[in-house]
């Protein structure tokens, strides 16, 4: 009903984190959202039309008027009968009103980074790789531990395919898993699957899930059929898989060998309840770590830290948190202790590390003692480095190589704390091939298009000058390359392929690409990808896309033979109050 319906979305947040607008426009981001969203931050709209649950959905006719409303999930069918109902009567009515809206997207303002929302981060010591699920960009990023792009996985479509590492496609993955050198596994959230990735044949293919999106409380059965609910993170544990089901408030169990898939921990009702494992309640589980004897959920909605045993008659408990109203910012002891929303939990050495990601902060919890403190964060989100950080709600970490890898999703980079020293630093990715900007053929273009003005050369040779400046305190990142890739649209504009096409690290402009004119109209089109950072730490680093379309006509009543093409990078807004605090 895309010429009848408007869609408001109204947020009344249950955490505290969710009721600021900054976190709620990152939300908009992150999911991609394009219709209006109301901060009901202090539940004046909710209490107006008296709604009790998340979502609760009310149905407004043209005169203004409430014509229903349902709470809870499950409105589809209803809706679509009601809603064609409505568009009939009022139709017959005049008061159907089809004039297209014209909105101003979040997404429009937001430069591009070459990590987009990360979710989940994988540390491969023995092997000195990074997975990085780059959430947003609907890919899986290996690096080294310097920050060398190895390799992109997924071709970034936000599709459902399996294939090569340039063919395949995710959408939204989250949790990452090794299993052992060769083979990693991919909980991919929105496609609702998980995912086998063959890391010597180059190959991705889906091992559960089928792409739909179905609530079972208890699964058995052949995981390659058997639907899935938000799978959010992974863990590889003698020969299983276990997988947090997010959106089924359960732990599944994934057995490669005989490819089934069954029901390892959680009733299926949302509650904070100790118990048997079957029979005690979880809440949107996030991540999973584990001390060989014990599995370790962070619990999210429940702001809790859980346990489960993996004897057949084991017991799920919880550590801290006490249920799903309760949270907070409170270190401490055992029930004194208040999380917000944590995603990301990692064992080591006796202690869990926690992404206490509505906090934007890094928790140390002793699951002996109870005890819970502050590790790294301040009591703002932000972005800094050194010791005294500032994280902007951290979706995972993963220990190794004797450092934190931390997954800043909000400020979209991978952030490094060293166990020794307690010192914080950025990631900077050096993307050397160009993997990060790859894109198929078929894919819509999403960077910007700049039009110029019309140019006058004269026949002969000639050449294209272009200058590009970087914002005030950025500078064009020395490591990655400048790409540009240029073409004439009727083959008049004569560029030799070698210059036609370049990668250039450390860029001088002015520069010239040498060009033959030839009379006659023409455009001359380029795809240009920049990167550039922050000019002292070099910790903030973006990209710039452009592809640039300049109308040429060649003629001998002009002696110019040269075309020009200048562009100044915009200043970065959406990382001003980054920089304000000193990231």
């Amino acid at each position: 009903y895309a010429d009848e319906l408007v869609v408001i979305g109204v947020h009344s947040a249950k955490f505290a984190n969710e009721g600021e607008t900054e976190n709620i426009r990152n939300v908009i981001l992150r999911y991609e959202l394009e219709h209006p969203v109301v901060n009901d931050n202090n539940f004046e709209i909710w209490n107006l039309y008296g709604a009790s649950a998340w979502p609760t959905l009310v149905l407004i006719d043209p005169n203004g008027y409430v014509l229903g409303y349902h709470a809870g999930e499950g409105i589809y069918e209803p809706f679509d009968a009601v809603i064609s109902g409505m568009v009939e009567e009022f139709d017959g009515l005049g008061l159907i009103d089809r004039t297209p809206l014209d909105f101003k997207l979040e997404k429009e303002a937001r430069v591009e980074s070459p990590l987009l929302f990360p979710g989940k981060v994988l540390a491969d010591s023995e092997n000195g790789r990074l997975f990085i699920a780059d959430s947003n960009h609907n890919r899986i990023v290996v690096a080294d531990f310097e920050g060398n792009v190895l390799e992109v996985i997924g071709d970034g479509r936000g599709a459902f395919r399996d294939g090569s590492y340039a063919s395949s496609s995710f959408f939204r993955p989250q949790g990452l898993a090794l299993a052992d050198d060769e083979t990693l596994y991919v909980a991919d959230t929105e496609n609702n699957a998980i995912r086998r990735i063959d890391l010597v044949d180059k190959q991705v293919t889906t091992v559960a899930g089928t792409g739909e999106q179905v609530y079972m409380r208890f699964p058995v059965g052949q995981a390659d059929v058997t639907p899935l609910n938000s799978p959010w993170d992974v863990l590889f544990v003698e020969g299983k898989l276990y997988i947090a089901m997010a959106g089924q408030h359960q732990i599944w169990e994934y057995d490669p060998e005989s490819g089934v898939i069954s029901l390892f921990a959680g009733s299926g009702r949302e509650e904070l309840k100790d118990g048997s494992r079957l029979q005690g309640g979880l809440n949107q589980p996030s991540g999973l770590a584990t001390d060989g004897e014990l599995l370790y959920i962070a619990d999210s909605e429940a702001s809790a830290i859980r346990t489960a045993e993996f004897s057949e008659d084991g017991q799920l408990r919880t550590l801290v948190g006490t249920g799903l109203f309760d949270f907070g910012d409170v270190d401490g002891q055992g029930q004194d202790v208040r999380l917000q929303h944590p995603l990301g939990v990692n064992y080591l050495d006796g202690l869990l590390y926690v992404a206490d990601t509505y906090n934007s902060k890094i928790k140390l919890i002793d699951p002996g003692s109870l005890e819970s403190k502050t590790l790294l964060g301040g009591d703002e989100a932000g972005w800094r480095d050194g010791r005294e950080p500032l994280f902007d709600e951290p979706g995972g970490l993963s220990i190794g190589n004797g450092n934190i890898y931390i997954a800043d999703t909000n400020n979209h980079v991978i952030r490094v704390a060293n166990l020794e020293s307690g010192e914080i630093s950025t990631i900077v990715l050096v993307d050397a091939e160009g993997l990060l900007t790859r894109q198929p053929d078929d894919v819509e273009y999403t960077g910007k298009v700049i039009q110029t003005e019309e140019q006058t050369v004269s026949p002969g040779s000639g050449a294209l000058a272009i200058q590009i400046s970087a914002p005030p305190s950025y500078k064009f990142n020395d490591l990655a390359p400048f790409l540009m890739e240029w073409q004439s649209s009727n083959g008049s504009l004569g560029i030799r392929p070698e210059d036609a096409v370049q990668q250039i690290v450390d860029p001088s402009f002015p520069l010239n690409i040498p060009i033959e004119f030839s009379a006659g109209e023409s455009e001359l089109s380029g795809d240009l990808i920049i990167y550039y950072c922050e000019a002292e730490s070099q910790s903030l680093c973006l990209i710039e896309r452009l592809r640039v379309q300049i109308p040429v006509t060649v003629s001998a009543s002009v002696s110019e033979d040269t075309l020009i093409f200048s562009y100044e990078i915009p200043e970065p807004g959406n990382y001003q109050q980054r920089e304000e605090l000193g990231g």
